[in-house]
């Protein structure tokens, strides 16, 4: 009878820790391949493979394209790259963004639920939004299990508690229940599955975020009112379950939730741009009123004036909303009494 021998996780603000914490409760002879995606900037350079090493018997790297996958090992995403699995195989791409990042968690989570169904078990930890819940969902479909962080437990809950509102959650537990919890589900059997008769020989060929050139948008879904926001192309809309997704033609991938808050940065850098421009015509406006008040033109001037004036108000409405904006940000961080907390600063998202 087949064993749970595939472990994916996910994690974004908060996560290293949570990892780390993770990596230091799996024993030695833990009898199953680990895969870990958390969110970190493209440009930037990851030592999470150092940090899970030293904090527990496993040994974590960054995973290559086409590695063979080993029991008792901890394959990390490397920064800019997606990371996938395939029957026995390591997959790592440049597939397009989801959710706005790459890597993503619900490629992974995807992926390995395709390749290994009721093998699979999903850990979505700390983090932000809602990455992970649609991969969440696939490997409850394919049988496999899923586990949270508790929310309570989690420096940022947003993720395990989109998972909880979302999923079929096994398991939502603190990080200090992790560790027995991990250990008596990989050492009993999976459940056997009936395979469909229509199954795939190679279910992940054509997943977006590994083979994005022969991908094609809207074989399941239908064209929404909504442009990508990475690309400009249309947004086909999808149902899983009880969540709303939306995905591009080039591949591309939304959440709802994720959508809204992408919409709302490209709405603000928007209105700094038009901030920016405003503040330019005013003073345009300003210096050729001067100009042609001193050549006794008051007409001009009149114009001028009134062009400035104009644009004047134009910045003083769009900074009330982006001040106000940053101070709907702001009250999120106050304590009860009305004093100011600084937010803990998010470890590469």
């Amino acid at each position: 009878m087949p064993s749970h021998d595939i472990l994916v996780v996910g994690a974004s603000a908060g996560g290293v820790e949570a990892l780390r914490q993770m990596a230091a409760v799996l024993p030695a002879d833990f009898p199953a391949a680990v895969f870990v995606v958390l969110h970190v900037p493209a440009n930037g350079k990851s030592i999470l493979p150092h940090i899970l090493s030293r904090a527990g018997p496993l040994p974590a790297v960054h995973a290559r394209d086409r590695q063979t996958i080993e029991k008792g090992r901890i394959y990390i995403a490397p920064p800019d790259h997606h990371l996938l699995i395939q029957p026995g195989t390591i997959r790592v791409t440049s597939g397009p963004r989801e959710n706005s990042h790459r890597p993503a968690v619900d490629p992974l989570f995807r992926t390995a639920a395709q390749s290994y169904g009721p093998r699979a078990i999903g850990l979505v930890l700390s983090g932000g939004l809602d990455d992970g819940t649609a991969g969440l969902l696939a490997i409850k479909r394919e049988g496999g299990l899923a586990i949270v962080q508790n929310p309570g437990d989690a420096l940022y809950p947003s993720m395990p508690q989109s998972a909880l509102d979302n999923v079929a959650v096994d398991y939502c537990v603190a990080l200090s229940e992790l560790g027995p919890l991990l250990a008596s589900l990989f050492l009993s059997p999976a459940p056997v599955i009936q395979e469909s008769p229509v199954a795939h020989n190679n279910p992940t060929e054509h997943d977006p975020a590994l083979d994005p050139v022969n991908y094609q948008a809207g074989m399941d879904g239908t064209p929404s009112v909504f442009g990508c926001p990475d690309c400009g192309g249309v947004l086909w809309e999808y149902q899983e379950g009880e969540m709303t997704r939306f995905r591009c033609r080039v591949g591309h991938a939304w959440t709802a939730n994720s959508l809204l808050a992408e919409q709302a940065e490209t709405l603000e850098a928007a209105l700094w741009a038009a901030l920016r421009g405003l503040e330019e015509r005013a003073e345009l406006a300003r210096r050729l009123a001067e100009r042609t008040r001193l050549r006794n033109w008051p007409q001009s001037v009149a114009a001028f004036d009134q062009q400035g004036e104009e644009a004047k108000h134009h910045v003083d409405v769009i900074r009330r909303v982006l001040m106000r904006r940053k101070g709907l940000e702001a009250a999120d961080t106050l304590l009860p009494s009305g004093r100011a907390e600084a937010a803990p600063a998010p470890h590469n998202g």
